[in-house]
């Protein structure tokens, strides 16, 4: 795949949830493409059908009608064993409630995905370290979740994404329990990872800081693309999906 390819290719997706008899369109003819070396930002409010989209691009739920592609790869084309292949060796995954297991340390929260992936335990552990030096946290390595702050437990959350060197990083509300000043420092370390680390990151938001740091902003209104923004339209080769 080249540099100019779509990491995430998503064509005329629909999701539709039968609840009560009623159906309930969450997500309806989306397409889409996510390019690599950018940070991308899925934004609407709440009931958009943003964090649907989430899960069907991370292959967590499957879509109605439409295909998603990761890497040229048909993600319908994948069983239930490359699927769980797929988020562990290549996707990276932050949430807004940090997702930490509070009886384990940072270094051990850190570690739990490496442990599925049978690393060495000295492989292991020199990922672990390194992954917390680079969001400044080695200092904190013993501390449990309770011992620290709500950023500094998202930093946690960014060495846990970034020790199994991801393609690429989806996070759900990667602010959305910070103020303001702490979400500014996590945006920074999630620019970094774009810009020194070559991860892609998508990031579903209603953070306006977000939308600003973004390279290309997607608008979801009620389920539909209704509007896509980019700062660098050249590096998309100018073209918008938007439908």
């Amino acid at each position: 795949m080249s540099q100019a390819d779509p990491i995430i290719r998503i064509k005329n997706l629909h999701r539709v949830y039968h609840l009560g008899g009623e159906d309930i369109h969450a997500v309806r003819d989306v397409s889409l493409d996510i390019h690599p070396g950018q940070m991308t930002a899925i934004v609407g409010r709440s009931g958009s059908g943003k964090t649907t989209l989430l899960n069907l691009i991370a292959g967590l739920d499957d879509p109605t009608e439409g295909e998603i592609w990761i890497e040229g790869q048909r993600l319908a084309d994948l069983d239930p064993v490359a699927r769980l292949a797929l988020r562990r060796d290549r996707i990276g995954f932050v949430f807004q409630s940090f997702g930490l297991l509070p009886l384990l340390s940072a270094e051990e929260n850190v570690g739990v995905p490496l442990r599925m992936r049978r690393l060495s335990r000295r492989d292991r552990q020199q990922a672990v370290k390194n992954a917390l030096d680079w969001v400044g946290l080695n200092e904190r390595a013993h501390h449990r979740p309770y011992e620290l702050s709500g950023g500094e437990q998202q930093r946690v959350a960014l060495a846990r994404a970034l020790a199994a060197h991801p393609h690429f990083i989806l996070a759900d509300e990667p602010t959305g329990q910070l103020d303001s000043q702490t979400g500014k420092k996590i945006l920074a370390l999630l620019r970094r990872f774009v810009s020194e680390q070559a991860i892609t990151v998508v990031i579903v938001t209603h953070d306006p800081q977000v939308m600003e740091e973004a390279d290309v902003v997607h608008e979801l209104r009620d389920g539909h693309l209704i509007d896509t923004r980019l700062k660098n339209p050249a590096a998309n080769g100018g073209t918008v999906n938007a439908r």
